[in-house]
């Protein structure tokens, strides 16, 4: 079974994200996240949140998914924000002209059925998701689900200086769900319709824009190493000069090595003042900053970081996934910090008052981090399950417990067990939850 086969199975299995729908067949590219899928993905969210906010010069904003659909058509969404459209005529298929390999595009061969000449010309297809506000659907009550959340920064940008009383330097980080109609999702939670962003836009005064570039460069590949992922899995790439988008003066691409090739994980952007040049001229309204210090009103530069926090967890789980052939079991090596239940608590057996005392013991921890009690199957078995969804820790209560109050404390990756008083785990865990 192919390594993004294996994903999607244990995902499932395991409570992370199952198919939107599934009892009723499923919604293409839509996904739901469990109980453990909602947990990782929101350590990583936080994680995010205090890497950009637990500093002096960001500050967060959570702006609404709904905006005058103006905000569109000065962002260039309207207008450009299309991919190349190509259908197949024998098969049905549809595919993005850019993906299609040359020598197949040179004779309209369908990369799906193979046929020869049954591919339409290319046709521009927009990307956003179109809806009506109010109660007749007409095309004066247009609007549209927002494709990014960088948008509501730019348009409060203002708002946000003025009340947190910043100066440039500064950011605005924003954590949200977007809408793209994809015409080529897949790849699991990879490339999906429905999505959340995490986004910071640093307003930077021109002519010091390629030094916060460089800054924010370096300072996004140090937080997927601290997300624990393997620095050789990881890579930038430069957009050449044909691959710039219309509003960028530089950008990379922070790469993941995935199963299906390298892929972008994150971009870093030099925006410019593209995007409040725009709205100024769009809206009428001034969007200078005034400099209190040199006198100066101008509009700010924007270093763009931009992530997308499904795809980050796809990588999380992709990195941390090891088969241990000598144990055999598969195991999630996720970072303890983002693991989404830290301990598992397992009584030996289920009489002689060991659930007891592994359900107080339960209760007691939970008030620390996150933590389970399973009293299913054999203990190797109990244990095996919670490796393969990634919980760190295990802690056997046994015969001897009764004894003297100490408990196996086992770990996930090492498998290496130490005996503690009970009233010593929360505190050992904790420590250990630090120091990883």
């Amino acid at each position: 079974m192919e390594l993004m086969e294996k994903i999607v199975s244990l995902a499932k299995r395991r409570g992370f994200v199952f198919p939107s729908s599934e009892i009723y067949g499923g919604l293409n590219s839509c996904w739901d996240y469990g109980p453990f899928g909602v947990e990782l993905k929101r350590n990583i969210q936080e994680f995010w949140w205090k890497e950009m906010t637990f500093r002096e010069d960001i500050v967060g904003l959570d702006a609404s998914i709904l905006m005058h659909p103006k905000v569109w058509e000065a962002s260039g969404h309207v207008e450009s924000f299309t991919d190349p459209l190509v259908d197949c005529r024998q098969c049905k298929a549809r595919f993005r002209e850019d993906e299609i390999p040359p020598a197949k595009w040179e004779k309209r061969q369908c990369p799906n059925c193979g046929t020869a000449g049954s591919l339409t010309d290319s046709r521009k297809f927009n990307l956003m998701f179109r809806t009506f506000m109010g109660p007749l659907e007409e095309a004066a009550s247009t609007i549209y689900l927002r494709p990014e959340t960088a948008q509501g920064i730019y348009v409060n940008y203002l708002n946000v200086q003025a009340t947190a009383r910043t100066k440039v330097p500064f950011g605005i980080a924003q954590v949200g769900k977007a809408f793209r109609n994809e015409i080529t999702p897949g790849n699991f939670i990879f490339r999906t319709r429905e999505f959340e962003q995490m986004e910071m836009q640093f307003f930077v005064k021109p002519g010091s824009d390629e030094e916060w570039f460089e800054y924010w460069k370096n300072q996004r590949m140090e937080f997927y190493y601290k997300l624990g992922i393997r620095r050789e899995k990881l890579r930038f790439k430069q957009h050449g000069p044909d691959e710039l988008a219309h509003y960028a003066k530089a950008a990379w691409d922070i790469q993941y090595e995935f199963p299906f090739g390298w892929q972008e994980l994150e971009g870093v952007h030099n925006r410019t003042d593209f995007d409040l040049r725009r709205h100024q001229e769009y809206s009428g309204k001034s969007l200078l900053y005034f400099d209190d210090e040199s006198k100066e009103k101008y509009l700010p530069f924007i270093i763009e970081t931009s992530a997308g926090l499904n795809r980050t967890m796809l990588t999380v789980l992709i990195d941390a996934y090891w088969e241990d052939t000598e144990h055999e079991r598969v195991v999630l090596r996720l970072h303890p910090r983002l693991a989404p239940v830290k301990a598992v608590i397992c009584p030996l057996v289920k009489k002689d008052g060991l659930p007891d005392v592994a359900e107080k013991i339960e209760t007691d921890l939970r008030k620390h981090f996150p933590v389970i009690y399973d009293q299913q199957g054999s203990i190797g078995k109990r244990y095996y399950r919670q490796d393969e969804a990634g919980t760190p820790y295990g802690i056997t209560v046994d015969h001897q417990t009764l004894e003297d109050q100490t408990v196996t404390l086992r770990d996930r990756d090492s498998l290496e067990q130490v005996r503690l008083k009970i009233p010593a785990l929360a505190e050992e865990i904790e420590k250990r939850l630090k120091e990883a």
